[in-house]
């Protein structure tokens, strides 16, 4: 199989082009290289996928016109995983045009050259932020998700609305996945892991959200490029394979899926696991809830077992354990 995987110098693009070429797979990487974070993770990412033959890559901006369209026209494409976007919460309160660029006309790139060259599958990524205000624990896809609290939250749903359109018009097979808080090796320095664990190490205090009342569907990188391995031969088809929990659009080869651990862990239990294996004691700076943010994510994994017959399996003390091995390897000479 050749797959197509956009953002591939970033956090989970890294993780599954190398899943992927591992299996035997030919992998195409798109990404810009932008310096959002450090650059020189995404190169040290990129450096190990470039050892490999089957590893082609490209560095271009999707969102400028015809990038992706002479990718497809020059490669024969079996299926696409779609990571490239602008992450973050946070970030996106204060810079929201740079949301709206990247994962809407992005995305809107991608669609296109997909439309002029159709694939077996597409993947493209959401997020469990996507769920927004609700509170109907755990999430499941089937359920409404209409009041998003973030404007990338809402670019991610927006681009959920976009790619059905392009699945009922052009009969494009098209799989949503919404991830749940994704850590491990090689993650990113904006995301809670990586600051914490830089933070314990120098001895400054970090930042507790909404007094620590926080709990995530902590997912192992592993776990989620796994899942996504996986899905790529369970293209949408028009046969739902549940009356009751397959989100499967009636007019469209489409569907949501959540990749998540179904399993929502306390941030105050995340934190002592990384201070068991830094061997340190973290200074906490207790703060309110931040706009954008909610208090819980809790995955429904029952559509992804009954598609592929698996769930995420790994033990939070087991995940973090490994990535604090890469943290500490990675940047021994920064700490």
């Amino acid at each position: 199989m050749h797959v197509l995987i956009t953002g591939v110098a970033g956090f989970i693009g890294a993780n599954a082009a190398g899943q992927l070429l591992a299996q035997g797979h030919n992998v195409t990487g798109i990404d810009d290289l932008n310096d959002y974070y450090d650059p020189r993770l995404k190169n040290a990412r990129l450096a190990e996928l470039l050892e490999q033959e089957q590893f082609h890559f490209t560095k271009a901006k999707i969102q400028k016109p015809d990038v992706l369209n002479d990718v497809f026209k020059n490669n024969s494409i079996d299926a696409v995983i779609h990571l490239a976007a602008q992450a973050g919460v946070r970030y996106s309160i204060d810079n929201p045009r740079v949301f709206l660029e990247n994962n809407l006309v992005g995305t809107f790139e991608l669609l296109e050259a997909a439309r002029n060259n159709p694939p077996k599958h597409m993947l493209l990524a959401s997020t469990s932020s996507a769920y927004g205000a609700s509170t109907a624990m755990p999430y499941r896809e089937t359920q409404k998700a209409d009041h998003q609290i973030s404007f990338y939250a809402a670019t991610k749903k927006a681009t959920e609305a976009m790619a059905h359109s392009y699945a009922h018009i052009y009969q494009l097979p098209i799989t949503m996945f919404r991830f749940f808080t994704v850590y491990g090796p090689w993650g990113r320095p904006d995301m809670a892991p990586m600051k914490f664990a830089k933070r314990i190490l120098n001895g400054s205090p970090i930042d507790v959200y909404n007094f620590g009342e926080m709990k995530r569907d902590f997912t192992y990188v592993d776990d989620l490029v796994h899942a996504l391995c996986l899905l790529l031969d369970k293209a949408p088809g028009k046969i739902p394979i549940s009356t009751t929990f397959d989100s499967l659009s009636p007019v469209a080869p489409y569907r949501i899926i959540n990749i998540g651990n179904n399993s929502p862990i306390e941030l105050k239990d995340f934190i002592t696991s990384l201070e068991e294996e830094l061997g340190k004691e973290a200074i906490q700076n207790f703060m309110g809830m931040q706009p954008g943010d909610v208090p819980t994510t809790w995955a429904d994994t029952r559509l992804l077992r009954a598609l592929t017959g698996y769930s995420p399996t790994t033990e939070l003390n087991v995940g973090v354990k490994l990535f604090v091995e890469w943290y500490l390897g990675y940047y021994r000479n920064a700490i």
